[in-house]
């Protein structure tokens, strides 16, 4: 009788204008040094087939019903699914219930699962990008789906004050609400920019602004002071324009790659049972992303 070959899973990543993801590339190759074939398939919601003025979320029932179909091990769920997916799901995970968002999704027993590896993946950036940084008052720009998990995990880290700002102010409030809830202190409060950033240790971005797709600064950079650090989410590209303009500056700065890296770590482990090694896949991320385009 023939051995049997490598364990097969299919994953994949759910989200609009994926298509420069580099998690297939990532999550393959991490596979392959443990002896497993994984094809991680990219869903991209810019190429679903929905009503004029449906937003792209309105694909996500019958998506979640193909990849139960499909055998899919579990999936990934980006912008702007992290909180919409919620509802389709069976079970959430204590770290998901928590941030109310989920960017991973397991399939186990006809039941999928929903989970964040967003926080725990961006406190690991972070802390290999700015060990010793003051955080004393951090701003977090962007209370979406990326926003809820940060800072759940900037308390974890220490923060002594967490200004929430958001383009919805009722959205911040509702976040700062939500984490001081769940962390002693009451240390997060909703914000305005201006006032939260002349008194910033540090600043966090989690809005799209800067993707390939939504060029530009999240904010004036004249609110930015050379004695901040900044922690950038948007890994594509790497050098965003936030990114640029705060090294110019002087600032201490933590790409997004990080955060790319580290919820990719999580994600993996819960897809395939195994654990990954970090360090190998931050390495070929960074080759990924200094590999020409074509």
């Amino acid at each position: 009788m023939p051995a049997p070959g490598p364990r097969k899973l299919l994953a994949g990543l759910i989200g609009a204008g994926i298509q420069q993801s580099l998690s297939p590339a990532l999550h393959e190759e991490e596979a392959r040094h443990h002896g497993l074939r994984l094809h991680y398939q990219l869903i991209d919601l810019d190429r679903a087939a929905l009503p004029p003025g449906a937003p792209p979320e309105a694909a996500l029932p019958t998506l979640l019903s193909a990849a139960r179909t499909m055998g899919f091990a579990g999936f990934n769920v980006t912008y702007p699914c992290k909180q919409a997916v919620i509802p389709h799901l069976d079970e959430l995970s204590d770290e998901a219930r928590a941030m109310g968002a989920v960017n991973t999704v397991v399939a186990r027993g006809g039941r999928l699962v929903g989970h964040n590896t967003d926080g725990a993946g961006w406190a690991w950036g972070f802390a290999r990008a700015l060990p010793g940084a003051d955080l004393s008052h951090v701003v977090l720009l962007g209370a979406g789906g990326a926003g809820a998990a940060i800072a759940h995990a900037a308390l974890r880290l220490g923060a002594r004050r967490l200004s929430i700002v958001d383009t919805q102010p009722g959205r911040a409030a509702q976040l700062a609400a939500d984490v001081n809830a769940h962390h002693p202190g009451a240390r997060a409060q909703a914000a305005g920019l201006a006032d939260a950033m002349a008194q910033a240790s540090g600043l966090i971005h989690a809005t799209p602004t800067g993707m390939d797709k939504l060029p530009g600064l999240p904010l004036d950079a004249g609110l930015l002071r050379p004695a901040m650090w900044v922690s950038e989410v948007v890994y594509f590209p790497l050098d965003t324009a936030l990114v640029r303009a705060a090294r110019a500056l002087g600032c201490r700065v933590a790409d997004g790659g990080g955060m790319a890296v580290g919820q990719a770590v999580g994600a993996f482990e819960l897809f395939t049972g195994e654990a990954p090694d970090a360090t190998r896949m931050d390495a070929h991320f960074r080759r990924l992303v200094r590999a020409p385009r074509r």
